[in-house]
């Protein structure tokens, strides 16, 4: 019975699911990222304050990851990211970018990184 409500579940998901045009995609600007520093931030259980350098640019992300990344994980290693979200206020701070993860239905998180040492701030195309 699990399974099939689960199944159903992930169907209603893609439904909901809106297509974009080639063009549209063409307009997330993805970078690589590389974490110079995190922190937790007290009173909550799930964020992380990531300090993400970009090449010449500098940003922050607050990302819900504290329960399934120690900060010591994060640190100095690149990953993925959206820049052109507007910022979002989280627990008294400003995410100016965010992390990308992938979950799979047993709830396990996997942070996006290159295959290969790409420099800060590198294009996603």
């Amino acid at each position: 019975m699990k399974e099939k409500l689960r199944k159903e579940n992930i169907c209603l998901e893609r439904l909901n699911r809106v297509e974009i045009s080639f063009e549209e995609f063409k307009k997330i600007d993805l970078r690589i990222g590389k974490v110079v520093d995190v922190e937790e931030i007290p009173n909550s259980k799930n964020l992380l304050k990531l300090q993400v350098g970009f090449g010449q640019e500098k940003r922050q992300a607050i990302a819900g990851l504290r329960q399934y990344y120690k900060p010591e994980e994060l640190k100095d290693k690149k990953f993925v990211f959206v820049l052109n979200l507007k910022p979002r206020k989280l627990m008294g701070g400003e995410s100016n970018c965010m992390i990308l993860a992938a979950k799979d239905e047993k709830s396990n998180i996997s942070l996006i990184q290159p295959e290969k040492d790409i420099e800060q701030g590198g294009l996603i195309r």
